[in-house]
């Protein structure tokens, strides 16, 4: 059995933000251990209001060498693309 604590990666969320962003990763035995240590290492200064901390051995993740499949299906669907749609002229901010 590893020695080595697994590893976490942790996600705050600002004072002004709806969305957690990535802030880093840290070690820790479980996931109170790695909130506590989120909040002390990546939220020194009170500005997070939410921390989520994920085991990166649970990350599901593309490979960048999987662009092509998992991305070009989407080019064929122009009517997801906003240019599709005429805008009227009336309209200016938007």
């Amino acid at each position: 059995m590893s020695k080595e604590w697994p590893l976490w990666e942790v996600f705050i969320r600002s004072q002004h933000g709806l969305a957690h962003k990535h802030v880093g990763s840290l070690h820790a035995p479980d996931a109170e251990m790695a909130i506590n240590n989120a909040r002390d290492v990546y939220t020194r200064r009170n500005e997070g209001i939410g921390i989520w901390a994920v085991k990166a051995a649970d990350i599901a993740s593309s490979s960048p060498s999987d662009k092509a499949p998992l991305f070009e299906p989407a080019n064929s669907k122009v009517y997801r693309h906003p240019t599709f749609f005429p805008m009227p002229e009336a309209v200016k901010n938007l």
